[in-house]
């Protein structure tokens, strides 16, 4: 559906620049534009390497397997449906853990994993409470560092790159905080109307 808008949006946009007589700034902003997001994924795709770089010494030096351990507690009590040694707990901290250091790009894969682990655990098509809860807390994604954003601010010559980290930190603490609270709502809401 989307995709439909976004053509449509094209569509609509170059039609009115051919009636308009401003066809000649559309292609000059079209080609622009396609600079920049290349010059822009150049920039990003160093800075991500970097972090994917500092998350796997981490890795190697176990500080993601001890904030794995930290958070089990915490993610074993918001999944109650799904065994602690279950492998989809293990993907679902590996996400967490990226997404905490603001690699959204490499948590991905791991979300996915963890959502077709659920899947073979919950044997429907229907998403699962768990699921549910993955995708709200995935969603809202308290962060630490917000690695692709400080690197945007790197791209783009900001004075102080890193200070959005307080605000973020902040922000998203509060955006998973509710995420959770509105998922627990939503869920025990569903639970009495059944009952009746």
């Amino acid at each position: 559906m989307v995709n439909y808008i976004w053509a449509a949006m094209a569509v609509i946009g170059i039609v009115y620049a051919m009636f308009n007589g401003t066809m000649e700034e559309v292609n000059e902003a079209l080609f622009e534009s396609a600079d920049d997001a290349v010059m822009l994924s150049i920039g990003l795709i160093s800075v991500l390497v970097f972090w994917l770089g500092l998350m796997k010494v981490a890795e190697e030096a176990g500080l993601l397997n001890m904030l794995a351990r930290l958070f089990k507690p915490f993610v074993t009590r918001l999944f109650p449906d799904i065994p602690k040694d279950h492998p989809a707990m293990g993907y679902i901290l590996s996400n967490l853990t990226a997404n905490l250091f603001g690699l959204g790009n490499a948590a991905t894969p791991m979300g996915i994993k963890a959502m077709e682990q659920m899947k073979q655990l919950s044997k429907t098509d229907e998403a699962s409470r768990s699921m549910i809860t993955f995708l709200a807390i995935n969603t809202s994604s308290l962060t630490l560092i917000p690695a692709t954003v400080i690197a945007i601010r790197m791209k783009y010559d900001s004075a102080a790159p890193t200070e959005i980290v307080g605000t973020t930190i902040i922000a998203t603490l509060i955006s998973s905080a509710a995420a959770i609270m509105i998922d627990r709502l939503f869920y025990y809401r569903r639970v009495r109307k059944q009952k009746r």
